[in-house]
């Protein structure tokens, strides 16, 4: 039984892995799930046993997407003790992310196609507005930013990153567009800001 518990989660992880590549490569639409299963070296039954269809797997991917990427975040951002310093590193680390070209096309131009707006806007609540609450929610708290209502900031927050996301990730140079995203970011957030 556990043999067979591992054998799955191996399956699963290289279907991901493959259909990553696939999602990536040729776009949603392009995208075969008879190449995917051939390619992870699986039959179609395998693939339809763990993922119904090419919509539940690419769902899968763009979780796993969002997943890295909440995790990037949280990693750059920790890497400062300083709570301004971790929200715009975290804020750095979302962009640079999300324009790289494995998760570009899944994060930002097929996600919100395929899986509907309202669906991509709860996957995106959970893996990163969830955290840039609870980072505005700590630093209000300690009284470094004005006492603005925290979803409202969330939310515009979020919506800033996101379309400069698309921005840069149109960019030939996109290390330009994140330092020139970043200056905006920064200033921003400078007009939350609580002055000793």
């Amino acid at each position: 039984m556990r043999r067979s518990k591992n054998e799955a989660h191996e399956t699963i992880q290289l279907l991901l892995k493959v259909a990553r590549t696939q999602f990536t490569e040729k776009g949603y639409a392009n995208a075969a799930l008879e190449e995917i299963a051939d390619e992870a070296n699986v039959t179609r039954g395998a693939l339809y046993h763990h993922f119904k269809n090419k919509l539940g797997l690419f769902l899968a991917v763009l979780e796993l997407v969002q997943s890295e990427i909440a995790q990037r975040v949280e990693t750059e951002a920790g890497s400062s003790e300083d709570p301004w310093e971790q929200l715009l590193f975290g804020c750095r680390a979302f962009i640079a992310a999300v324009v790289e070209p494995q998760n570009k096309r899944i994060m930002l131009i097929d996600g919100p196609s395929v899986v509907g707006w309202e669906a991509w806007r709860e996957m995106d609540e959970l893996h990163s507005m969830s955290h840039l609450r609870e980072q505005l929610t700590l630093m209000q708290e300690q009284g470094m930013m004005k006492k603005i209502p925290v979803d409202a900031m969330t939310h515009g927050l979020s919506g800033a990153l996101n379309e400069c996301s698309l921005w840069v990730a149109q960019m030939p140079a996109t290390d330009k567009g994140i330092e020139e995203t970043m200056d905006v970011i920064a200033g921003m957030l400078q007009g939350f800001r609580v002055r000793d």
